[in-house]
């Protein structure tokens, strides 16, 4: 049997996952409400409500 490998492998996406998830159990637990707001989200998450791209671009329904 082969000894077991001393290798680490690390998933870079995964424990960015992890650590956003944790980003938002704190803010939830710092809460004053039952939930956290859309808004609320997206700033822990880091994330704009709308690209930068699409800000003041003209669109077409």
């Amino acid at each position: 049997m082969a000894p077991p490998s001393t290798t680490l492998v690390q998933d870079h996406v995964a424990l960015a996952e992890i650590e956003l998830c944790g980003d938002l159990i704190i803010a939830a637990s710092d809460a004053d409400g039952e939930r956290l707001s859309s808004a609320r989200i997206d700033e822990v998450l880091k994330v704009a409500a709308e690209p930068p791209a699409l800000r003041g671009a003209c669109r077409t329904a």
